[in-house]
C-alpha cells in the first residue's frame, strides 16, 4: 500500500504515477558519516604514519635532507680534517641513509595503504551519486515522455476543433453568398 506522498500527478491528465528511489538521499549520508567515523577512528600509529609520509614526500624533506647530506660531508672532509669520524667513502652516512629507507618505506606503504582505503570509499561514494542521478534523469525522461504524448493528444483535440470552427464558417459563408 503506497502513501500519498509516494507518487506524483501528471499535470495534464492527473494521472498518478508512482515515485521511483532506488538510493535515497539518506542512504548515501549515512554511507557519507560512516567515511567519516571511519578516517576518525584511526590510530595514532596509523596517524603518524600518515604524517611521516606526508612530510617524506614533500619538498621541505628534500631541501632538509639534502642540507643535512650537505652538511655532513662539509664536516667530514673540511672541518674536522685532523680526526674524521667518517672519513671519505663516508660509510656511516650510507648505513643512516639505508636504515632510514629501512624505516621509511613500509611506513609510506602503510600510509598508502590507507589513502587506497579512503578512495575505495569515495569512489563508491561517488558511483552511488552518479547512479542516482541517472536514476533521476531517468524518471525526468519518463515525465517528459508521458506529458510529450499528452500533449500531442491535446493538439490532435484542438485541430479538430479548430477545423470543425472552420468548417461552420464555411458553411455559414456559403449559406450567406447564396441568400445575398
Amino acid at each position: 500500500m503506497s502513501d500519498v506522498n509516494d507518487r506524483y500527478a501528471c499535470v495534464i491528465c492527473g494521472e498518478r504515477f508512482p515515485r521511483r528511489e532506488l538510493f535515497p538521499c539518506g542512504a548515501i549520508r549515512e554511507r557519507v558519516a560512516n567515511q567519516i567515523l571511519f578516517e576518525k577512528s584511526w590510530s595514532f600509529a596509523e596517524r603518524l604514519a600518515d604524517g611521516i609520509a606526508r612530510f617524506g614526500g614533500s619538498w621541505t624533506f628534500i631541501l632538509c635532507f639534502g642540507a643535512f647530506l650537505a652538511l655532513w660531508i662539509v664536516i667530514n672532509t673540511l672541518v674536522l680534517s685532523l680526526h674524521r669520524p667518517d672519513p671519505y667513502p663516508f660509510i656511516l652516512l650510507n648505513l643512516i641513509l639505508s636504515c632510514l629507507a629501512a624505516i621509511q618505506v613500509p611506513v609510506i606503504m602503510m600510509s598508502q595503504n590507507r589513502q587506497e582505503a579512503k578512495d575505495r570509499l569515495r569512489s563508491q561514494h561517488d558511483y552511488q551519486i552518479n547512479l542516482k542521478a541517472e536514476l533521476e534523469i531517468r524518471h525526468l525522461h519518463d515525465k517528459l515522455d508521458h506529458l510529450l504524448s499528452h500533449q500531442w493528444d491535446r493538439l490532435v483535440q484542438i485541430q479538430e476543433v479548430q477545423l470543425d470552427l472552420l468548417s461552420a464558417i464555411y458553411r455559414e459563408g456559403i449559406t450567406n453568398i447564396a441568400t445575398n
